[in-house]
């Protein structure tokens, strides 16, 4: 599983122009799926989402979570982190999985991450989306529960 998390002052989703999730003050989460994906990696994202320290504290330093500060997520299934630009210039997504399977592991994601106690607004899967957002700082993290970075 693979994500890349945002710290943000607000960030939206819309589906065919029409506003389908949104949140203020945390993070925007676009998450990718693998075929060997389930329910240990999507609990193992939901808590990393939910208590990474990057958020500032009094001092300026990032040492708060998104749970510390009480702050909100929008998570958005994003197939194309998975993409393999290595070769040529098509990725491919091979490595991304596909249909169901990815959706059912997307959505547990999701409901560890509310499970944890974090306001959670999601994108359409599958869908065609436009994503806003205003980064704050600005402070992007790219996770992979397999470590490859």
């Amino acid at each position: 599983m693979r994500a890349v998390v945002q710290r943000v002052t607000n960030a939206s989703v819309e589906v065919d122009g029409a506003e389908i999730g949104s949140c203020g003050r945390g993070v925007l989460v676009l998450v990718g799926i693998s075929p060997t994906d389930g329910d240990a990696e999507a609990g193992w994202l939901a808590d990393k989402v939910a208590n990474l320290r990057i958020f500032p504290d009094d001092d300026g330093k990032m040492n708060q979570s998104l749970i510390d500060i009480g702050g909100a997520a929008l998570v958005v299934s994003q197939f194309t982190l998975y993409g393999d630009a290595r070769k040529g210039r098509r990725p491919s997504f091979i490595r991304a999985a596909e249909g169901p399977e990815a959706e059912a592991t997307y959505e547990k994601a999701v409901a560890n991450l509310r499970a944890l106690g974090v306001d959670c607004s999601t994108g359409k899967f599958g869908a065609m989306m436009n994503v806003s957002l205003v980064n704050e700082g600005p402070v992007t993290i790219l996770l992979d529960s397999e470590k490859q970075f």
